[in-house]
């Protein structure tokens, strides 16, 4: 006979969810009200409570947004931007979903995992397959997922509006984890919150921000992006945005506006960056979105913020990939075919001073204008600021972790490139971004690293020890995940030496 569908109370109200693969799973679980009617473009509100039993076994609506692209325009056969909105017009865009292996309080409450989705700030949801929880479950953890709003709905600059949204829907479905894992077998005080890419830049900002201190123990961030925006710039985007919708850039004709219309023009403006040198080496991005230091939100940039002992009490643990900046090359097609001119372009845009350009060059000195692109590219974009990141919490007592991902994804050009990492740790290889970089069925070899990860990852948010010396300024001990593991000091130190004097500030408009 089937066991019942499991049941829990929170605070809202009762829900019910299901048996998966020998693990509970509940899914679509409201932390906020829909911020829609006035209240679009608030901070979110928490979500009314329901009588009866809630049904939990479906995912909530993504926050809008286009499809997030999985290939290049040119292998879509599409222009960026066209593809299919998901269905969210209810605006129920606020949920978490749950994967335990002990659905009721429990005398031993498991460690909690928090996944946060990256997506350059302007796509995700918490829906997408390859963020199954169950993995952890069965291996012993509470697993949480959580959606947040991305793009206008979460980051744009907007008159009347709280700045940096999509980061206070962060603080509200980790509130709502601290007020209810309980219930599902989670212990409240031993929660890891993590996420790649733009997921990490959420990380990044909430260990900055004093209204999430004591929401989470310790923090994941993989392949942080430095990339922060002053409101100056960010207002400026957004008054772009507006224009290309036909509207002024004010509360009330924002806050009146179809959603997906503001989606379509979002998309537009950033088909067409280059077209706003204002906005500096901003143009010459994917994304016209990133938190802003505000001021209030988000008080500083991470990089300072930690310097400053911020968040010396959370344990960090931090890394990239070897060669972040590939996959882009490939999904565009530029691979292989960058010319001196685009090179000359990003290096004069991105390298940092004192030597600029010149640096690069001269410590690089056999890159082709292809290699020159991606090193600045990945440097400037993933693997310099999450460097800085860990040495700025190590520098404050933080105890801190760092790696490195240098195995070549099994199918394709790719390399170790952006998000390799998120199949390996989710074990999600055939479908999606799993499937193509890995081939759907990768070698024994790979697979193992990437049960590798997982037990470390799952340790360090168990004790938090991942099983190798924590990283300091002085020995700069690193992880480097690759088919044959091992430890070693910071294998990017000629990159490290180039950028040991930036200071990852906010990004204004140009002069």
């Amino acid at each position: 006979m089937a066991p019942a569908d499991p049941e829990v109370s929170t605070s809202s109200g009762r829900v019910r969810g299901q048996f998966e693969n020998g693990v509970a799973v509940f899914r679509g679980i409201p932390f906020a009200q829909p911020p829609l009617g006035p209240l679009r473009f608030q901070a979110p509100v928490p979500p009314d409570s329901w009588s009866g039993v809630r049904e939990a076994k479906e995912f909530g609506p993504a926050p809008p947004q286009v499809s997030m692209p999985d290939a290049g325009p040119a292998e879509r056969g599409e222009q960026p931007g066209q593809a299919a909105a998901p269905a969210g017009d209810t605006g129920e865009w606020l949920t978490v979903n749950v994967w335990t292996p002990d659905a009721a309080p429990a005398a031993s409450p498991l460690p909690v995992l928090v996944w946060i989705y990256g997506g350059a700030y302007m796509f995700g949801s918490s829906s997408e397959p390859t963020y199954d929880g169950g993995r952890f479950a069965r291996a012993g953890a509470v697993f949480v997922s959580c959606n947040y709003r991305v793009g206008v709905e979460g980051f744009a600059q907007i008159p009347g509006a709280p700045a940096n949204r999509g980061l206070l829907d962060a603080v509200a479905a980790l509130q709502w984890v601290k007020d209810n894992i309980a219930s599902f077998g989670g212990d409240p005080g031993n929660v890891t919150v993590f996420g790649e890419s733009a997921g990490a830049g959420v990380i990044a900002s909430l260990l900055a921000m004093g209204r999430a201190r004591g929401l989470f123990r310790r923090a994941i961030a993989q392949s942080v992006p430095g990339t922060f925006f002053t409101p100056e710039l960010a207002a400026d985007i957004t008054s772009a945005i507006a224009g290309q919708a036909g509207l002024p850039a004010t509360y009330e004709a924002l806050s009146q506006a179809d959603p997906m219309r503001l989606v379509a023009a979002q998309m537009a403006v950033t088909a067409r960056m280059r077209e706003f040198p204002r906005w500096g080496g901003i143009k010459l991005t994917v994304t016209p979105f990133s938190p802003v230091i505000d001021g209030e939100v988000l008080p500083r940039s991470p990089w300072r913020a930690l310097l400053a002992g911020a968040a010396s009490d959370v344990e960090l643990l931090t890394g990239h990939n070897r060669d972040e900046y590939r996959l882009f090359l490939a999904m565009g097609g530029q691979l292989g075919r960058v010319t001196e001119e685009e090179a000359a372009e990003v290096l004069t845009a991105f390298a940092p001073a004192p030597d600029g350009s010149a640096g690069y060059r001269k410590a690089f000195p056999d890159a082709d204008p292809s290699a020159l692109y991606e090193l600045i590219f990945s440097d400037w974009l993933f693997r310099m600021p999450t460097l800085h990141l860990a040495q700025a919490h190590a520098a404050s007592g933080g105890r801190t972790y760092l790696y490195e991902l240098r195995a070549q994804a099994p199918a394709g050009p790719y390399g170790a490139c952006h998000a390799l990492d998120v199949p390996l740790v989710f074990g999600a290889m055939t479908e999606g971004m799993g499937a193509m970089l890995t081939g759907g069925s990768p070698p024994a070899d790979f697979v193992a690293l990437g049960e590798l990860m997982e037990r470390e990852w799952l340790s360090f948010a168990t004790s938090g020890n991942p099983g190798w010396a924590a990283y300091g300024t002085e020995h700069r001990t690193t992880r480097v995940y690759d088919l044959q593991p091992d430890v070693l000091s910071y294998p990017e130190e000629t990159s490290m030496h180039l950028w040991e004097r930036h200071l990852f500030d906010a990004l204004g408009l140009a002069a």
